[in-house]
């Protein structure tokens, strides 16, 4: 009787044992989270690129690119769980594990890379102007002189172009791109900057169709780059794969034409890969 109570200890020991290590092999490794789901940080308010909808799914181009990335890691889209990703919060959640990797409208510059690793990049967007669709009085930088220009406050694409593009321009700045968008609608502003990529999305919106226009100005170059920790080298260079076949099998043209088209957005052509190699 005890010798059998001691083969059924043992073999229930062996089966947590096995289901621990199918557990264990089911999470791939790589992304921390357990379970075989993924986290990725994304913007939620940002048409065109990452918005969160009434119904609890994601759109936007930063979606796709995301989505099409876990695949290529091992990831359906069911395993993908969205996290919001705050311009001021990438850098943490990233270095905090919080997140595996951010794609969050997210410009690869030095001062970022002194705390994280990027991969990409993905998109080159510019800074630009929108403005009405029937004004054509604005079509380059030094007509906003004299006029109200809008953006977020402590935006500093607006803050650029007062100082050195439009030094007499009106500068307003609220706590939204909505509240800049109704401004402009109804004529209270005449001009929204920030990345045209985050332009042509808001622009791209149902509601907001053929109301709006880009100016097309390109007043800076804004490389976007997938943010990931900083050291994880084999996780970069799986991502840039991802990168390169999602481009070369037409996937990232798709999903430009699908989240800004409506915009009538002029688009660069996919940049080349540079970080990491």
């Amino acid at each position: 009787m005890k010798l059998h109570k001691a083969s059924a200890a043992a073999a229930a020991a062996l089966v947590l044992s096995l289901t621990a290590t199918a557990c264990g092999s089911g999470d791939s490794g790589d992304d921390g989270d357990g379970g075989g789901k993924i986290t990725i940080g994304i913007k939620f308010d940002q048409p065109g690129l990452g918005l969160k909808k009434p119904d609890n799914t994601y759109a936007g181009f930063d979606v796709d690119v995301a989505t099409y990335v876990a695949k290529e890691l091992g990831y359906e889209a069911k395993d993908i769980v969205w996290k919001q990703a705050p311009s001021a919060e990438r850098e943490n959640l990233i270095s905090n594990g919080d997140v595996k990797f951010v794609v969050a409208s997210y410009s690869i510059n030095d001062a970022r890379k002194q705390k994280v690793d990027f991969a990409g990049p993905y998109f080159l967007a510019h800074q630009d102007l929108l403005v009405r669709s029937d004004d054509s009085s604005i079509a380059q930088a030094a007509d906003l002189n004299s006029k109200k220009l809008c953006s977020v406050t402590g935006s500093t694409s607006a803050q650029n172009v007062h100082d050195k593009l439009a030094p007499k321009a009106e500068l307003l700045q609220v706590g939204g791109y909505s509240e800049c968008l109704t401004g402009l609608e109804n004529k209270a502003v005449d001009a929204l900057t920030t990345d045209d990529s985050i332009l042509a999305g808001y622009a791209a919106q149902k509601e907001h169709q053929g109301k709006f226009k880009l100016a097309g100005l390109k007043l800076s170059d804004e490389n976007y780059g997938i943010g990931l920790k900083k050291g994880d080298t084999a996780l970069q260079t799986k991502i840039n794969a991802a990168l390169k076949k999602m481009e070369s099998d037409g996937s990232w043209e798709k999903a430009v034409k699908a989240n800004f088209g409506p915009a009538k957005y002029q688009n660069e052509p996919a940049p080349s890969i540079t970080e990491g190699s």
